[in-house]
């Protein structure tokens, strides 16, 4: 499919093609796969950005898991954490007990992450670990490292395979860095 309409124009640069995305998420799978065989673990995404990753890596993860998803924003409609993490929809499984694999389609600040890895330990889970789709050390408010990451970048914001800006451009099939004029108004 061809991308030259609207949404190519505030495209500075394509960061990560399709292919590469899912070449790395197959990878990343099996090492999954490795991890948790037997384990029985619960698989979290937090919606709405990691939903294109989500489904990409669970079908890559060849072991039983438990779905589920949470919707945490910590962002609006900015392009920096606001710093103030807000669960606007929890978890529906007890993760007491259960290893939870915390699959996010960034980690940038860390505030995010950092108050959902607290939170889920505070419930009893025996491990939580963090997979992402991109790691951008650059962005870091919070010292926190993914467990499991596909592709580290560098700064710029990034949009595309989930990842959006001002609730647009998650729909690319591709990561690209938007172009700083389109957001700053």
């Amino acid at each position: 499919m061809s991308y030259t309409t609207d949404m190519m124009q505030d495209i500075e640069r394509v960061l990560l093609t399709e292919e590469e995305l899912q070449s790395r998420i197959r990878e990343v799978g099996k090492t999954l796969t490795e991890e948790y065989r037997g384990k029985d673990p619960v698989v979290v995404g937090i919606l709405k950005g990691a939903i294109p990753f989500y489904a990409a890596m669970t079908a890559q993860i060849a072991t039983p898991i438990e779905e589920d998803f949470m919707v945490v924003s910590s962002y609006g409609s900015g392009t920096t954490t606001s710093g103030n993490v807000k669960i606007r929809k929890d978890l529906d499984t007890d993760v007491s007990g259960r290893h939870v694999l915390i699959l996010e389609d960034i980690l940038d600040s860390g505030v995010t992450l950092h108050t959902l890895t607290r939170m889920l330990k505070g419930r009893g889970a025996l491990s939580v670990k963090i997979c992402t789709l991109l790691d951008k050390p650059s962005g870091r408010r919070i010292e926190i490292a993914p467990d499991y990451s596909c592709f580290t970048i560098p700064g710029g914001f990034v949009v595309g395979f989930g990842l959006d800006y001002d609730e647009h451009y998650r729909n690319l099939p591709f990561i690209g860095i938007l172009k700083p004029e389109v957001y700053a108004t």
